[in-house]
């Protein structure tokens, strides 16, 4: 009897020291930021968070509270579910937002809008932070991101 628990305590350790987090998931970037849609009372900006997870096991990522800035203009703030990190994976996770079109086309943005309108490029600027944790451990990732993206008019 005393054989067995101890065998099932060696093996519960083994497992545990074997599932460790090594280092958290590396952000490599935001990429593929496009615009999804525009209608006349919101444009959808979104943008793709990147990231490779070596370790042997996920966790959660919280994209909450990244600013978004369009031609140098603070526009909106995502906010998104947790999402579960795979194992051995990369994987991306969306940084999607609706910015009402009557703050771009406001007057604290209109030098950026006019120059927008020649070049038919937009200026965006994700920044801020993403969270992660798993079993108590956490690590957070700043987040900076600027791309140049068309624009249809």
């Amino acid at each position: 009897m005393l054989k067995k628990i101890l065998g099932l305590l060696f093996a519960f350790a083994f497992v545990i020291i074997s599932c460790t987090v090594k280092e958290p998931p590396e952000f490599i970037g935001v990429k593929n930021i496009k615009v999804l849609e525009s209608t006349k009372t919101y444009i959808t900006i979104k943008g793709d968070a990147l990231f490779r997870n070596l370790n042997d096991i996920g966790g959660n990522l919280k994209a909450d509270g990244i600013k978004v800035f369009v031609n140098g203009n603070e526009m909106a703030t995502v906010t998104s579910d947790s999402f579960d990190v795979p194992a051995k994976e990369e994987f991306t996770i969306p940084l999607k937002v609706n910015i009402p079109t009557d703050s771009i086309f406001s007057n604290k943005n209109i030098g950026g809008l006019i120059g927008s309108l020649f070049s038919k490029k937009i200026e965006v600027n994700y920044k801020g932070k993403i969270l992660y944790k798993v079993f108590g451990f956490s690590h957070s990732y700043d987040v900076n991101e600027t791309e140049k993206i068309k624009i249809k008019l």
